[in-house]
């Protein structure tokens, strides 16, 4: 028999657990010799190293479009407290050290979340879209990525379906970080704009960045086991120096996700065992 954790078996204690996971999850970070990047400048450093931009409404999430629009609310809390911070050299950057109090003065909305491997709307859904932008802006720089998760499970169709798979990073207060750390001597600035449809993002430098960086799949294969899909993608990066055109490039790591959705008729999907 499957053993219950102490939260299912006395469900009272769950905001307990979490309230105590979240005080550990920031006492953690006080004590582990980082200097988190806190600090902000309005005027913008002069030299963009990559920009990027997401569309912010899931028309094929098959939930009731409220939840988009909550979530559209939560990302330009969120975004607030991420926009113009720079990065100094020897800095870190986390996600939760800076979005921590988003909503202090304007509480998030309902968004879609994932919940005891369910889709629920929940208070402050859909931060991932905001930590995913960040992670794909940061694997087109020098900086090192200290801490990343990606989805377990894909629940629905991306909404930007032409950026290779497994590049996402999923955030969970008191849980999940994305924390990318400067170990060059130049310094970053992190840049995020809003239209009505679309949430854009810009990687901005004190000095010229002379590489080019180019991210992809290498290959992306789908298997099943006990009846579900899960799609296993290698990621790759190259860098370009711009002025002698050397090229180098490695595998950055291979993700792994169960996908939530039905795939298209055309996608091979290979069939194991146990």
């Amino acid at each position: 028999m499957k053993r219950k954790r102490l939260t299912q078996v006395f469900p009272f204690l769950l905001p307990i657990r979490k309230w105590q996971g979240k005080k550990l999850f920031y006492l953690e970070m006080l004590i582990d010799g980082n200097k988190y990047a806190k600090n902000k400048s309005e005027a913008l450093l002069p030299n963009t190293v990559f920009e990027t931009s997401s569309l912010m409404l899931n028309e094929n999430s098959g939930f009731d479009m409220k939840y988009q629009i909550n979530k559209v609310h939560n990302l330009k809390l969120a975004a607030r407290t991420i926009n113009k911070v720079i990065i100094e050299p020897n800095e870190t950057f986390s996600f939760w050290q800076l979005v921590r109090w988003a909503d202090h003065h304007e509480k998030y909305k309902d968004g879609l979340n994932l919940v005891d491997g369910k889709i629920v709307g929940s208070y402050g859904g859909g931060l991932c879209q905001l930590s995913n932008m960040l992670f794909w802006l940061f694997l087109h720089t020098p900086l090192t990525v200290v801490e990343r998760h990606g989805h377990a499970v894909e629940s629905f169709p991306s909404t930007t379906e032409d950026l290779p798979c497994g590049t996402d990073a999923t955030i969970n207060e008191g849980w999940l970080d994305l924390k990318i750390r400067n170990d060059t001597d130049n310094t970053f600035q992190i840049e995020i704009s809003f239209d009505d449809k679309y949430m854009y993002g810009r990687i901005l430098s004190q000095s010229p960045v002379n590489i080019e960086y180019s991210v992809f799949n290498s290959s992306v294969s789908y298997i099943k086991r006990n009846g579900r899909t899960y799609q296993i993608a290698p990621v790759y990066r190259s860098e370009r120096d711009k002025k002698t055109c050397r090229e180098t490039g490695a595998e950055l790591y291979i993700n792994h996700c169960e996908i939530g959705y039905e795939l298209p008729n055309d996608i091979k999907i290979e069939e194991r065992g146990a």
